[in-house]
């Protein structure tokens, strides 16, 4: 057997350099050639800095051309909705598959098949590899019988040839499976839409009887005459417990006695009606409630020494919605019921006024309404009598509405016979009872009068106590008479424990102390302000402070006993009204034109208010009114829109002492006198000193 080795296949020789000897390669001038780089005509030519330059573009997967206002039809709530979710899926290729599940019983019958073909295939290899070796075998058997012979040539050239076919012939390369270059898959799932269902109940019915009966005129005549004893003995029990009402004509006696009759059967429900509308505001305000009741701001821990108001409640009645409010006043036994008066300061807008009473456990709607055909300027309820309520009109009229009446007309009222003002009443109060058990009040007008009305039997009688008049302003006329010019009264306050003392202030700026023992005189004269004192308050706990405001934008703080002030404050607006605070002789808190509320503390800060916030409900509203709460840490404004809010103060408004270890903490009036006295100490030292 020879060795197939001794014919090789022909190659050409490389060339070899004759002095280096080193094998030289085809493509050597080629390289050896300098490469010039080839430019497109149009390109452009740019600097260094220029190509340096970095331009970032952002691709997001959004499409541009994706519809924004896609509208489908919800079958829940019945109407076309717009679809807030926009798929921006652009498609660029697609192409139907034909894929079958593994899991399935088709994809394992072609598995199966696939595995049948692969065994057949392999047994055929085997086979065609066994009849190959055999060959060989025979071969070289037949050359060794014949040796020397010129068999041996075409075995090698046949060797030669299978050699150089299979280095001809290219290797196919391995199918490889394309992945997918974007790698995307889309997924979709859709929901049911729940079905609507309606769910009833039924109740049972009420018991039910039949009634019979035979009327005669004997019968009928016996129930009329039971109705009008009824009516008698109701009457008699008003007179015995409240002031008789002024006697009305026939006419309105019929029709009250028929109103009364047709509103038995009403009168029954409504105080169950009362207690579940109750019940539905609470539900519907149970957050304002919560508020209320709970929450304090914990970040007053973190401010230094100021606070907030939160607002609360806000009350309004469509019927009140073009006046201003213009009177405020908790009432004194119901401490969640107050009353407003509604009317207009402007001189050319003057219409109607109404009288609402409120209450926290209701915001929605009044618990008591009251017409007036002329506004009510000013308001008071009686401390004894809390169903009392007396009202001072622009007109010049005083009244007093009985809230246990349920006809909205007052039932007192005064009249040009019986000494009525001829200009608005700015301000009433209530007075402790005369010698003879007579509840009786005082007013104060512009016309320069105070009055004091009082409640005789079923009349009011008037006595003016003092005429206000501008000192300084006498003018002698040629027949030898003196003309005085009139103080317009706008507020007044009456001390607490003095009787007989009280402040009035006027549209001059002064502020007189007078006495109700002197109708010509005043005991002092106070060069308060430049404009008209708007308000006049002594302090609930000492008994020689008092504070008064103005439309010069100013508040002062005095003491009776000196004539000019302790404190002033400017609030850069015109001030509508004060308020000293119940549960402290320091806090006192002040409304402003410009819709704020400004709370101040002289125990914590002298100099400025430690609560500056706005309030009204709109810019442009003005607050014109301001009342604290008796026992609750809240307060109530009114605007010129005919809103009420109430507000929430923050725990720094109303600090109390702190306690001290070992020492029980003191309270009470005496404290409250003390802490306001050290302040004012102060001030008198630096006032004695200059």
């Amino acid at each position: 057997m020879f060795p197939a080795s001794t014919k090789t296949p022909h190659k050409q020789p490389r060339k070899q350099d004759e002095d280096s000897g080193t094998e030289v390669g085809e493509g050597t001038d080629e390289w050896a050639q300098s490469k010039a780089t080839v430019r497109p005509p149009d390109q452009l030519e740019l600097t260094d800095a220029e190509l340096k330059e970095e331009f970032t573009r952002i691709l997001t997967a959004n499409n541009p051309h994706a519809p924004q206002n896609i509208v489908r039809y919800s079958f829940k709530e019945g109407t076309y909705k717009l679809i807030g979710f926009v798929n921006q899926l652009a498609v660029h290729y697609t192409q139907v598959g034909n894929l079958i599940p593994k899991d399935s019983d088709e994809g394992r019958r072609q598995h199966y098949r696939d595995e049948l073909v692969a065994d057949s295939q392999e047994s055929a290899k085997v086979v065609i590899s066994e009849t190959e070796n055999l060959e060989e075998d025979e071969e070289p058997k037949e050359l060794e019988t014949e040796p020397g012979s010129q068999t041996d040539v075409p075995a090698a050239g046949a060797a030669e040839k299978v050699t150089e076919e299979e280095l001809m012939t290219p290797k196919q390369p391995k199918e490889q499976k394309l992945t997918n270059q974007f790698n995307f898959s889309e997924r979709a799932s859709q929901t049911f839409n729940n079905p609507l269902r309606d769910r009833e109940c039924q109740m049972e019915p009420p018991p039910r009887t039949n009634f019979s009966a035979t009327a005669n005129q004997w019968e009928i005549y016996d129930a009329y005459v039971e109705e009008l004893e009824k009516q008698e003995k109701t009457k008699e029990k008003e007179k015995a417990k409240t002031p008789v009402a002024k006697k009305t004509g026939k006419m309105a006696m019929r029709k009250l006695t028929s109103l009364e009759s047709q509103t038995d059967d009403i009168t029954k429900v409504s105080q169950a009606a009362k207690i579940v509308e109750r019940m539905v505001n609470q539900n519907t305000y149970d957050d304002v409630a919560q508020d209320f009741k709970y929450y304090e701001d914990a970040a007053d821990e973190y401010r230094d020494q100021e606070g907030t108001l939160l607002p609360l409640w806000k009350f309004q009645n469509d019927k009140a919605k073009h006046l201003s409010v213009t009177a405020l006043c908790w009432n004194p036994k119901y401490r969640d019921l107050f009353a407003v008066g509604y009317g207009s300061y402007d001189f050319m807008k003057q219409s109607r006024g109404m009288l609402l009473l409120y209450s926290m456990k209701n915001p929605s709607f009044p618990e008591y309404m009251f017409s007036s055909d002329s506004g009510i300027m000013c308001l008071d309820i009686h401390v004894d009598h809390p169903y009392l309520v007396a009202v001072g009109h622009y007109d010049g009229n005083v009244a007093i509405y009985n809230l246990k009446k349920p006809h909205s007309q007052p039932s007192f009222r005064s009249s040009a016979k019986s000494g009525k003002h001829t200009d608005p009443v700015w301000q009433v109060k209530w007075q402790k009872d005369d010698m003879d058990q007579n509840l009786n009040f005082f007013s104060v007008s512009s016309d320069g009068r105070i009055v004091s009305w009082t409640l005789v039997k079923s009349e009011l009688v008037h006595i003016d106590v003092i005429k206000l008049k501008v000192e300084g302003s006498t003018t002698e006329v040629p027949e030898g008479l003196q003309l005085h010019t009139v103080g317009c009264g706008t507020a007044f306050d009456f001390h607490k424990e003095i009787d007989y003392l009280f402040l009035v202030g006027t549209e001059e700026g002064k502020i007189y102390k007078c006495s109700k023992s002197y109708s010509s005189q005043f005991l002092d004269t106070y060069d308060a302000h430049n404009m008209a004192v708007d308000a006049v308050s002594w302090n609930p706990y000492h008994t020689k402070v008092f504070m008064s405001c103005s439309s010069d934008w100013t508040v002062k703080i005095w003491d009776h006993t000196i004539k000019t002030p302790m404190f002033i404050y400017d609030l850069n607006s015109a001030v509508g009204d004060v308020a000293w605070a119940p549960y402290s002789s320091t806090v006192f808190a002040a409304v402003t034109t410009d819709g704020k509320a400004h709370v101040f503390d002289l125990a914590i800060n002298k100099y400025e208010a430690i609560c500056n916030q706005p309030v009204a409900a709109k810019k442009k509203n003005k607050i014109t009114h301001v009342h604290f709460n008796p026992i609750h840490p809240i307060i109530i404004v009114g605007d010129d829109r005919g809103h009420i809010i109430c507000l929430k103060l923050s725990p720094n408004l109303r600090k109390m002492p702190k306690e001290k270890k070992g020492q029980e903490v003191q309270k009470g009036p005496a404290v409250e006198i003390a802490k306001l006295d050290k302040l004012l100490n102060l001030v008198r030292e630096v006032k004695t000193k200059t």
